[in-house]
């Protein structure tokens, strides 16, 4: 009698075959360049960025970093990206301001912008263009960007090393691992008789133990997870830039028209109602601020009150009026030639009237500005009134020209605003506006001028001429300190170099 085997399986008897589990990771192209190429940018990284505050050491990473970028993608990367290249320019502009300006504001604003346009030119250096994308693509593409930094140092990992021939090697390491902990108790005991026994032997052990071996291990780790974030980054760029594309994504087409769901007819009365409304307010704020020629505030108002007492109010109406614009434009229908020019003309009418309640909310900030000066937090206010009425105006052209460059539009304005924050210099602005106004008024807050940043100094030596030399040293005592140590070449910043020759210059400087 036989036995049978209950592995055996007949021939009629198939093998189930167990499909592998699709990986979430993406597959990477040229994944071991990639990899040495983000080790690499990531140890460059971590040498020129590791100081109490970055410097020149910002640009050349970005540098670095699109320097690689072009080696690993090649000719005919560089090809497909060429369409969205000149949103390189604002980065290296935006990045190589952060060795210009030394304000902590202005820091942090640059290195902001500059992230923002490292993630836009990533997702769009192979394919797309980044003028197609509409108003809520611009934070979706940068947050799905950053999402896709996440996901890529790991695929790049995966290809680039084989994890398999690594394990084939861990048997062969045990044997050296268990002598090593076999050997360790026991050269610690003969170490401590022969320490006992001879004192030269006994010196040269204290000066080998004493050696700050924590400092070290904490330094060797420190510097290993910075070197590894780094690479990390860079691996989410290249990776992102070069990844392989499967469906469409944002900006390889332009957005499909939405469904237009609102008639002509109850458009027209909204937007007429309002400009009714808008032409009654404005016509009071022409009255009095502009060809009144007001100089002082409205009876009954101190300067702080009258130009706080609905400046916040008079600006989100603008801001308002311009998203009822934007979804009026969008959401209406107008399917005549007569209810199209009705439908412009209407709304540009909204604008205009709008840009004369933001020009009365900029009239109201100046008399505050004019009886206290200027603060970062106004100056800043300004600045995005500004950028408000530009948008406002861009939304009017496009009712006529172009509505889908809409888009491309705002973004540039922001761009532009955060350029010319740069170029104004604020703490420089705020300091010799202030000791201007200290002169023909006598408003005075030395407290607020110290906690600026060294950009000030340069205005605050020159404004300062003619001031109590026991004040004006108490003044600039502050940046004195401030500038009295070392720093890394990597630290070097133009504000601090101008300010050191500033105080030089007027003897303050030891």
């Amino acid at each position: 009698m036989s036995t049978l085997n209950p592995s055996f399986t007949g021939p009629s008897e198939a093998v189930p075959q167990v499909a592998p589990a699709p990986s979430v990771l993406p597959r990477v192209r040229a994944p071991r360049p990639m990899f040495v190429a983000a080790l690499a940018t990531g140890l460059i990284a971590d040498l020129l960025l590791d100081a109490d505050r970055w410097g020149v050491s910002f640009p050349l990473v970005v540098v670095a970093l699109l320097g690689a970028l072009l080696v690993l993608g090649g000719r005919e990367g560089w090809q497909r990206a060429r369409p969205n290249a000149w949103l390189a320019v604002p980065l290296l502009v935006f990045s190589g301001f952060v060795a210009v300006r030394a304000s902590p504001w202005l820091m942090a604003l640059n290195v902001l912008a500059s992230a923002v346009l490292l993630l836009l030119l990533t997702h769009f250096w192979a394919a797309g263009r980044v003028q197609r994308l509409g108003l809520g693509g611009y934070p979706l593409t940068v947050f799905f960007s950053a999402v896709n930094f996440l996901i890529y140092p790991p695929a790049v990992a995966r290809d680039a090393v084989d994890l398999r021939g690594v394990r084939q090697h861990v048997p062969r390491l045990m044997p050296f691992v268990r002598g090593l902990l076999f050997a360790l108790p026991v050269l610690a005991v003969f170490a401590v008789l022969l320490q006992s026994a001879d004192v030269a032997f006994a010196s040269a052990m204290d000066r080998v133990l004493s050696v700050p071996l924590g400092e070290m291990f904490e330094s060797a780790l420190t510097r290993t997870v910075g070197v590894g974030f780094c690479a990390c980054v860079a691996a989410g760029v290249f990776g992102h830039a070069l990844r392989r594309r499967g469906a469409r994504e944002w900006g390889e087409a332009e957005a499909p028209p939405a469904k237009a769901r609102l008639g002509i007819i109850e458009a027209l009365m909204l937007v007429l109602s309002v400009d009714a409304l808008f032409l009654v307010f404005a016509g009071f704020q022409v009255a009095y601020l502009f060809i009144g020629g007001a100089t002082s505030p409205a009876p009954g108002y101190s300067y702080a009150e009258y130009a706080r007492h609905g400046f916040f109010q008079l600006v989100w109406v603008s801001a308002l009026t311009l998203a009822l614009i934007m979804a009026l434009a969008r959401w209406t229908r107008r399917e005549s030639r007569g209810a199209e020019l009705a439908f412009r003309v209407g709304s540009t009418g909204t604008v205009a009237l709008s840009l004369v309640i933001l020009a009365s909310a900029m009239k109201r900030m100046a008399f505050y500005e004019a009886a206290f000066g200027y603060t970062h937090l106004r100056l800043y206010t300004h600045v995005f009134m500004y950028a408000l009425g530009a948008v406002l105006s861009w939304r009017a052209v496009t009712l006529w020209w172009r509505p889908e460059r809409f888009a491309i539009g705002v973004f540039l304005t922001a761009l532009g605003s955060v350029l010319a924050i740069n170029l104004v210099n604020p703490d420089a602005f705020i300091a010799r506006s202030n000791l201007e106004l200290h002169v023909s008024s006598g408003v005075f807050d030395m407290e607020y001028l110290s906690e600026l940043s060294t950009d000030a100094v340069p205005a605050l030596v020159q404004g300062s001429t003619e001031m109590d030399p026991s004040r004006r040293a108490a003044m600039l005592a502050p940046f004195t300190q401030q500038l009295s140590g070392e720093r890394s070449w990597t630290g070097w910043n133009l504000g601090d170099w101008q300010a050191r020759r500033a105080l030089d210059a007027a003897g303050s400087l030891q």
